[in-house]
C-alpha cells in the first residue's frame, strides 16, 4: 500500500512538472510574439531620394520622416536620427517606404556614378600633384582655383602686342570636386640655368569639378593659357575675388617707380 502511494505521488509530481513546463513554454512563445510586435521608431523615405542627393536637401524637401515599425520588421543598421549622416549624400537611389540605413549614405566619391548638381556641369582638368595640393584633394572636397597666365599679350590700338606680364589671381573662389581620376606619369622637358634640357617624369591626375557655364568657360580658357593651381578649402576657409599678385607686389623695392 505504501509503495502504491509513493508511485502515485511520483506520478503526480511528474504530471505537475510537465504541466509547469508546458505553461512556461507557452509563456515564452507569448513573450517572443509580444516582443516581435513591439513598435520602434525609424527614419523612412517618403519620396525617392536620388543618388548624390544630400541628406539636408532630402529633409528640406520632406522626403524623410520618422515612422514606427514592428521590431521583427526592423532592417539591420536602420537609423532613427540623421545626426550621423547629416553631411552625407545618398550613394544609390532610395525608394519610398525604405528604411534609412547608414551604409546607403557617403561622400560624393562613394556614389555609384558621377553626380552633377542641378544647374551645373562637369569639367575636367589635368594637374600635377603639386597643383592639386599634393594629392590631398578628393571627391566631395571644395577647392579654390588660381591661375597664373604665361606669355600673354594684349593688342594695343596701334596694332602692337604688349606683354601683360606674369601675375597670379583667383579664378574660382569655391567649387566642389566631383571626381579624381587615375594618376599617369608624363615626361616633360625643362631647361637648367646652363641652358641644358632635362627630361623629368611628372605625375598628372585628372580632376573633375562641378561648375556653371561661366565658370566652365573661365576654367577651360585658363587651362589652355595658364598654369592652374588648386587650393583645398574647409567650411571655415575665407576666399574672395581680388586683383591678384604681380611680380612687383613681391619685390616692390625693385619695381618702385616703374609701370606695372
Amino acid at each position: 500500500m505504501a509503495r502504491r502511494s509513493v508511485l502515485l505521488l511520483v506520478a503526480a509530481l511528474i504530471a505537475l512538472a510537465g504541466t509547469a513546463m508546458i505553461v512556461l513554454y507557452v509563456q515564452g512563445i507569448d513573450a517572443r510574439a509580444t516582443k516581435d510586435q513591439e513598435l520602434v521608431e525609424v527614419l523612412v523615405a517618403t519620396e525617392t531620394i536620388d543618388t548624390g542627393e544630400s541628406v539636408s536637401a532630402a529633409q528640406e524637401a520632406g522626403k524623410i520622416e520618422k515612422s514606427e515599425v514592428r521590431l521583427v520588421d526592423l532592417v539591420e543598421g536602420s537609423l532613427s536620427s540623421t545626426s550621423s549622416i547629416s553631411d552625407l549624400v545618398a550613394v544609390g537611389t532610395i525608394y519610398p517606404g525604405e528604411q534609412l540605413i547608414a551604409k546607403k549614405f557617403g561622400s560624393l566619391g562613394d556614389t555609384q556614378s558621377l553626380v552633377v548638381p542641378d544647374g551645373k556641369m562637369a569639367v575636367s582638368v589635368e594637374l600635377t600633384d603639386f597643383e592639386r595640393v599634393a594629392g590631398f584633394v578628393n571627391p566631395g572636397d571644395e577647392v579654390a582655383v588660381f591661375a597664373t597666365p604665361q606669355d600673354l599679350t594684349a593688342l594695343l590700338p596701334d596694332g602692337k602686342d604688349r606683354p601683360l606680364g606674369d601675375y597670379t589671381r583667383i579664378l574660382l573662389t569655391r567649387v566642389p570636386v566631383l571626381g579624381v581620376g587615375t594618376t599617369s606619369v608624363t615626361s616633360t622637358t625643362t631647361k637648367t640655368e646652363d641652358g641644358d634640357q632635362v627630361a623629368e617624369q611628372v605625375a598628372r591626375t585628372i580632376l573633375t569639378l562641378a561648375v556653371t557655364q561661366e565658370e566652365a568657360e573661365l576654367l577651360i580658357q585658363a587651362d589652355r593659357n595658364s598654369d592652374i593651381t588648386f587650393a583645398l578649402l574647409t567650411d571655415e576657409s575665407k576666399v574672395e575675388d581680388n586683383a591678384g599678385i604681380r611680380p612687383g607686389d613681391l619685390y616692390p623695392e625693385l619695381f618702385r617707380g616703374l609701370q606695372p
